[in-house]
């Protein structure tokens, strides 16, 4: 692949990556921020070995939801396909032997309180305060139980134009799937990170995930732990009930 083209096909699926990774790719290298801070060479379509089991470095493995999948795709390739086959394939192992459940509750052991649509709106609101005041304000935040955890599984940010008089203005939106009300307050955490980050970044660009870092800096790995949420959810139920 000549430099030019190496360059545009870079920019077209990693533009949105941490600065460092991008610069890395360039290099024909990515950097693994390990406990040994060690150094992987980037091979032909492949991936930098995975960091400790199942911890997926928050500053260089980005969300992995923008690829889509097939209709008929298993609860791991829907929800995890798309990060690097040594985590999928440990993932897998969890999921064969039944262990996952056990794996999710050592990191999640309780449920959050935020139960309902007020609790939740005084949630994101402080959130927004602390990380966001300037930001645009939010005229709903709601459980939704119309959500598509495949297609927003993080939730869903929107836009609604309501007339008032005679003028149509835009009004911003923020639900949260309800299958969340019972998770940890961790993962609620990060999924109002992601919706609130849209506020001001409306694409999954790097403006996007630096804002996400800024609010929480284990985002990536808080996401990744959503994503297994998911995967046992569908493979075995909920590990609360």
């Amino acid at each position: 692949m000549g430099e030019h083209l190496a360059s545009k096909a870079i920019q077209k699926y990693i533009g949105h990556y941490p600065e460092t990774v991008v610069c890395d790719a360039y290099d024909n290298k990515l950097v693994v921020d390990t406990d040994t801070s060690d150094t992987y060479t980037c091979k032909r379509r492949g991936w930098p070995r995975a960091s400790p089991f199942l911890l997926v470095n928050s500053q260089t493995l980005l969300s992995c939801s923008s690829m889509p999948t097939p209709s008929n795709a298993t609860a791991i390739q829907k929800y995890i396909g798309n990060y690097p086959e040594t985590v999928v394939q440990q993932v897998q192992s969890l999921v064969d032997n039944d262990k996952l459940a056990e794996f999710l509750l050592k990191r999640h052991p309780t449920t959050h309180s935020v139960y309902s649509d007020s609790d939740l709106r005084e949630y994101v609101l402080d959130l927004k305060n602390q990380h966001m005041k300037k930001s645009s304000p939010l005229s709903k935040v709601i459980y939704d139980s119309k959500i598509h955890v495949v297609h927003n599984a993080l939730g869903l940010h929107s836009y609604v134009s309501r007339k008032q008089g005679g003028k149509l203005k835009a009004k911003n939106e923020l639900r949260v799937s309800s299958m969340f009300k019972k998770s940890s307050e961790a993962l609620l955490n990060m999924i109002v990170v992601h919706e609130l980050a849209h506020l001001k970044e409306k694409e999954h660009n790097k403006g996007f995930y630096r804002l996400c870092l800024h609010m929480l800096p284990d985002y990536h790995q808080l996401e990744f732990e959503m994503r297994l949420m998911l995967v046992q959810m569908e493979e075995g139920g909920s590990i609360y009930d």
